[in-house]
């Protein structure tokens, strides 16, 4: 399927980080997490935001004008939601999907599909946190198996 996009295009020719963190997570990865996003000023982090921390670090990232690439594992929204405009307007934003309009729901295929894209994507992966047995476990494990591009973990 064809990627659907909208923003700023010229963020995928940066240098990309992308971020993930397990929806349970301990809470100094909270914490750690924020102060790695500060740390990122000179490069774009990429991520589908989906899980709890993973939007929190969302919201900080935009708070501090910082360049994201959201690739959505659903449909492109036909209206940019408010809470992303500022930084839709000011260039700091490019949305992906790989979804048809006809796509509503968020589905695992779909997640999948859209952290492949984020992974591939990607210069660098950081984990906030990974939680024992997760999907970002398996995820983790197979990224330095692969030994392709740096990976970290923010807390262990």
């Amino acid at each position: 399927m064809t990627p659907a996009f909208l923003g700023n295009m010229d963020l995928l020719q940066q240098r990309k980080v992308a971020f993930f963190c397990s929806r349970q997570y301990a809470p100094k990865a909270v914490l750690a997490s924020y102060d790695w996003a500060t740390a990122q000023r000179d490069k774009v982090v990429i991520s589908t935001f989906h899980s709890p921390l993973e939007k929190d670090v969302l919201h900080f990232l935009l708070k501090n004008r910082q360049p994201v690439i959201y690739v959505l594992p659903a449909r492109m929204y036909k209206r940019v939601p408010s809470y992303l405009q500022k930084a839709f307007e000011e260039g700091l934003l490019l949305l992906i999907s790989f979804q048809p309009d006809s796509v509503r729901m968020y589905s695992q295929t779909n997640a999948n599909q859209a952290i492949r894209y984020v992974l591939d994507t990607a210069d660098e992966i950081v984990f906030g946190y990974i939680a024992p047995d997760s999907n970002n476990a398996r995820l983790s494990q197979s990224l330095r198996e692969e030994q392709t591009k740096p990976v970290s973990i923010l807390v262990e």
